[in-house]
């Protein structure tokens, strides 16, 4: 079926090759993999250029698969942004080259300090180089993302480069705050939290934290694991267990209940990037 697939999606993208530019905006398109990248990058684009995330809202980067309608509509786009590691930008990135060689791609992760996983063959993210993909949650990455995104712009649209520049120094701005507000929040916060899927490697080394994570190797933990976590979140004195709406949030449950944790809620794919972040370190401030 995988190869009848691939086939109808070549056919696909030579028959938008050879039509041409559609649609009724006029400004171009440019497609990225995430909300948070769409984030970033519409805040540097402006009006100039128009931005796509072709992971929707609510799903799983690191096993989703495209649509042929997004295929399609990536053959159309000015470049490809790409966060760098995650599961479904290393399935499919040799596949959307191959099939749209002349659509610029672009890594975001450049100059990233990368953390890289002890275990990459045991974990259920994809990434087959043992990166650890979550680069955008963490505010030192964001202003390293931000310039990426930048360079790219100009590149790709050079005419505008001082008014991509010039939002991007606004951007920083934003970030600056953002960061200032967490340091705010974290001046008197637990250092260990608990989470299902470990998300928040980044943000942990940026402020010297200690991310503990349910999932057992990618995976749903066993009945030892589980009784290990707990022991340790009773040494750690961890307070808060951090959830995600993509992955099964009944362990999670458990253990809060046994522990009396507190439950909290967090999506690091929200477009709201610094509103999310800021949610992050608020939740384990001492000062609530």
């Amino acid at each position: 079926m995988k190869k009848y697939f691939f086939i109808l999606i070549s056919i696909l993208l030579l028959t938008v090759s050879c039509t041409g530019k559609q649609g009724k905006e006029d400004a171009p398109t440019l497609t990225v993999t995430i909300e948070p990248l769409r984030y970033f990058t519409e805040a540097i684009a402006g009006d100039k250029i128009q931005v796509v995330s072709i992971v929707p809202k609510g799903a799983n980067p690191e096993i989703y698969d495209p649509t042929p309608q997004q295929l399609v509509e990536l053959a159309r786009s000015k470049a490809y942004l790409r966060i760098g590691h995650i599961g479904f930008e290393q399935a499919w990135a040799e596949r959307l080259q191959a099939n749209t060689p002349k659509l610029p791609f672009y890594d975001m992760s450049q100059g990233v300090d990368l953390i890289h996983e002890i275990h990459p063959h045991a974990h259920t993210h994809g990434n087959i180089d043992g990166v650890e993909p979550h680069i955008w949650n963490s505010v030192s990455n964001a202003r390293i993302i931000s310039s990426n995104i930048c360079k790219a712009l100009s590149e790709i649209d050079p005419d505008n480069q001082t008014y991509y520049q010039t939002r991007l120094d606004s951007l920083q701005q934003v970030i600056n705050r953002t960061e200032r507000e967490m340091q705010n929040y974290l001046a008197n916060a637990d250092y260990c939290f608990l989470i299902y899927h470990p998300a928040l490697s980044y943000f942990a080394r940026d402020y010297s934290l200690q991310q503990i994570s349910i999932e057992e190797g990618g995976k749903e933990p066993s009945p030892s694991h589980l009784q290990e976590l707990m022991k340790t979140c009773k040494q750690k004195q961890v307070r808060v267990v951090f959830v995600q709406q993509e992955f099964d949030q009944r362990n999670a449950e458990v253990i809060a209940q046994e522990l009396g944790l507190k439950v909290v809620p967090i999506n690091p794919l929200s477009y709201d990037w610094n509103k999310e972040m800021i949610h992050i370190a608020k939740s384990l401030s001492k000062k609530q």
